[in-house]
């Protein structure tokens, strides 16, 4: 702030002139003092300059008894997991109330290394939203398949001192913490120096090991999944980031935490959510909460102050002289719809819509990311040892999965998927380097009785991943992809039953929201239509490669057991029947 900015703004605090803004006659939600109280409040280049009474402004506000809100933050988000382009994902969540975000690039890290932080950033400019950065810690994710890039400690240096970068964010390689890793030391002592956040992810890690990894700096965790998980981390100084995601929900499970514990060091994220559930957002949690009995003024704290202060962003989150002026109107505080969004003092959106102008940009340029050895239908065919084999079982609404016995189809000495069994042919097919991996196995739970369906978003390295009934409609799938440069697919019978490309490092569609929604949607219904009783087989699927979560997991590399932490055979010992 300059000098005469802060002129300015003491004199239009003493009420000596107009200020740009005045709110008048608020019921103000103080999340500072942890009350409600009446007054006006005055912003003046975007900040507030005083509450109180009979302030005067260029352009006054009255909202007559309505209740004044900080605006909401979403303390880790990834963006691409949404499909959308920034501005696209900011018409969604800013009417819903949420005017900050702090995002981990991680997925688009992964394809595009520094390059999809970068376009992450030209992408945000001019946006009715604020987007600071937690730097990947993980890319890869693990040793155990092929990413596209590889960010070390120096890399990330380069990036680090940015007033947009907060820190390095989850830290999901906890064994590598615990047992001294170089590469991992090296970036817990980059943001160290730089006094910036560690955010963590350490499912079930407790005890003296828990003690380990915060003591080594990591200070908040997304993970947690019980009261007793969440409880013994706030114990041990931890912030707990409630998440509320499209697939992973544990707002529910932790409400009893909520209610009865301290909730200073609580926030609310999202993690990772699809369009169609970004248009209720931070807000949605909050009413949740409140409708469970905490406390509206604590529950907005959560969405606000709370998440500021972690990331010790001094200015954000209160309504206060001094803070910005991010703030909401609301009807009452149980439906938490906001009538008005302001944004550094400007209306940005009104009634659910979004009133600023967000000016189209022309999107950054990417190189083309889905490089691909060429493929032939006979690369999807799998040399029969045996007709009993290592299955991947998915478990619904949960990552993990469990490794089970199943029986396939022997055809001419090679192994096929069986229909009778819900036994299905998978592969993960290498696309960043045309390096020609292609990991094979069966899976269980999709039920598929024909076709086949097919995506490039496959957490965390993002290799192409093919589930089918047969080769032919496998082979379909991965080459439509090819051609689009990423997305998701669905066919049958070679003919594309619905198809959504994501050209942007295979992960981000260039269309509007509406559009990414609806064919979302075709997409669920095209899956349906040839058996699958998955409810959302995309996002299911997309975590079949992720080998750090239990039990059983595929990578372009080959069947993996994440207990034993070690590649398996697919083929349980028994004889080929002729």
């Amino acid at each position: 702030m300059s000098e005469k900015n802060v002129e300015k703004i003491i004199d239009i605090a003493r009420g000596k002139v107009k200020a740009d803004l005045v709110i008048k006659n608020a019921n103000i939600v103080n999340v500072l003092s942890e009350e409600i109280h009446q007054g006006d409040v005055a912003v003046a280049d975007g900040v507030i300059a005083g509450i109180g009474e009979n302030y005067c402004g260029e352009n006054e506000v009255d909202i007559n008894g309505a209740y004044l809100s900080p605006a909401f933050i979403d303390g880790h988000v990834h963006i691409e997991s949404s499909m959308l382009l920034p501005s696209e994902f900011a018409k969604a969540v800013v009417p819903a109330g949420t005017t900050t975000v702090i995002i981990d690039p991680h997925e688009i890290s992964n394809v595009l290394g520094l390059q999809g932080i970068s376009f992450m950033r030209e992408a945000i400019q001019q946006l009715p939203l604020d987007v600071y950065m937690m730097l990947p810690s993980c890319v890869p994710a693990t040793p155990f398949e092929t990413s596209g890039f590889d960010l070390n400690s120096y890399d990330l240096s380069l990036l680090i001192d940015k007033p947009w970068v907060l820190g390095i964010a989850e830290m999901m390689n906890f064994p590598g913490v615990l047992n001294h890793d170089k590469n991992v030391m090296a970036k817990l002592k980059l943001a160290m120096s730089k006094n910036k956040r560690i955010d963590g992810h350490a499912p079930c890690l407790s005890d003296k090991d828990l003690c380990a990894y915060i003591a080594a700096g990591v200070t908040s965790d997304h993970e947690c999944t019980t009261p007793d998980e969440a409880i013994e981390k706030l114990r041990k100084g931890m912030y707990l980031m409630i998440r509320e995601g499209s697939a992973a929900k544990d707002l529910n499970a932790l409400l009893p935490v909520l209610l009865e514990k301290n909730t200073r060091k609580c926030i609310f994220v999202t993690d990772d959510r699809h369009p169609e559930d970004l248009l209720e957002h931070i807000n949605s949690m909050v009413k949740t909460a409140v409708e469970a009995g905490v406390s509206p003024i604590k529950a907005i704290q959560m969405a606000s102050l709370n998440t500021a202060e972690y990331f010790k962003i001094q200015d954000l989150g209160a309504i206060a002289p001094g803070y910005k002026a991010d703030f909401l109107v609301f009807p009452d505080l149980k439906t938490f719809k906001p009538d008005l969004v302001f944004k550094k003092g400007k209306l940005v959106a009104e009634s659910g819509k979004l009133t600023a102008d967000i000016t189209q940009n022309e999107i950054p340029a990417v190189r083309g990311s889905v490089n691909v050895k060429w493929i032939k239908y006979e690369d999807f065919k799998i040399e029969a040892k045996s007709d009993n084999v290592k299955a991947i079982e998915v478990i619904p609404h949960q990552l993990i999965t469990k490794s089970v016995k199943s029986k396939i189809n022997v055809v001419n000495n090679f192994a096929e998927s069986n229909i009778e069994t819900d036994t299905l042919k998978i592969c993960v097919i290498e696309r960043h380097r045309a390096g020609g991996n292609i990991g094979k196995g069966f899976v269980k739970g999709f039920n598929l009785k024909s076709g086949a369906i097919a995506s490039t978003v496959a957490h965390d390295s993002h290799n192409m991943i093919v589930i089918g009934t047969n080769d032919s409609d496998m082979y379909t799938a991965a080459v439509e992809l090819i051609k689009s440069q990423g997305g998701k697919i669905v066919v049958d019978n070679g003919k594309v039953l619905a198809h959504l490309p994501l050209p942007i490092a295979g992960l981000i569609s260039d269309e509007d929201i509406n559009s990414v929604i609806e064919k979302s949607m075709q997409l669920n219904k095209a899956a349906k239509k040839i058996g699958c009783n998955i409810d959302d087989p995309f996002m299911s699927m997309s975590f079949l490669s992720l080998p750090v979560i239990p039990e059983l997991k595929i990578t372009d590399k080959g069947l993996f057991d994440s207990v034993k932490f070690e590649f398996v055979d697919i083929f349980e010992k028994s004889v080929v029947k002729a």
